[in-house]
């Protein structure tokens, strides 16, 4: 059972990883999408290029952490707050659904994020924090 549970949470910290990772990139590749992001659904217009580069830096470090599972307490919060707090923050999409599904999305790889963090010490496969015990 411990082998089946620790193949499943590093499965999950992989498929978050993928879509954190690629949110990450986005910051770098395309700040004015992330700028645009940031107005709309945060209420921070005005970010510059130079802050959207911190931020972007800070959750890469954040992103790598977790994909390693280093720091588990600390990274796997960071990224459940992270994606808690953007899907909280477009919940006007939730109101027009049909017109919006894809933000639906949002929803599961919330619950897979509440999952690891709860269960962040049975994550233990190819996890830095477990080499390092």
């Amino acid at each position: 059972m411990e082998r089946k549970l620790a193949i499943s949470l590093l499965s999950l910290r992989i498929g978050v990883f993928v879509v954190m990772f690629m949110w990450t990139l986005d910051k770098f590749i395309n700040p004015a999408h992330t700028g645009k992001v940031f107005a709309k659904f945060y209420g921070l217009e005005g970010l510059g290029g130079e802050a959207l580069t911190v931020l972007a830096c800070l959750q890469l470090v954040i992103v790598l952490a977790f994909a390693a599972g280093a720091l588990r307490r600390y990274s796997y919060g960071a990224i459940l707050l992270m994606h808690a707090g953007s899907t909280f923050s477009s919940w006007r999409q939730y109101l027009d659904p049909f017109d919006h599904l894809l933000f639906f999305a949002a929803w599961p790889m919330l619950a897979a994020c509440l999952a690891l963090y709860l269960l962040r010490e049975h994550d233990t496969l190819l996890s830095l924090d477990q080499q390092f015990r």
